[in-house]
């Protein structure tokens, strides 16, 4: 009897995954919909180009 319980559990824990997997997907969905991208908030102060070097930083690669 306790094959089919544990049956029961492990396709519980599969749906709920499925449901959980369904809802991030309908999520990032609404967000690309919204012109919202996951990695907006880490990379609004980045520049393109060389970056200025480190103050005290020696070209050579030691410090000062």
């Amino acid at each position: 009897m306790t094959t089919t319980f544990q049956k029961r559990q492990k396709e519980m824990k599969r749906l709920d995954k499925q449901r959980e997997k369904a809802a991030r997907r309908a999520q990032r969905k609404q967000d690309k919909r919204e012109g919202k991208s996951p990695t907006d908030d880490g990379l609004a102060d980045i520049v393109e180009g060389v970056q200025p070097r480190p103050e005290g930083l020696d070209p050579q690669g030691g410090s000062a």
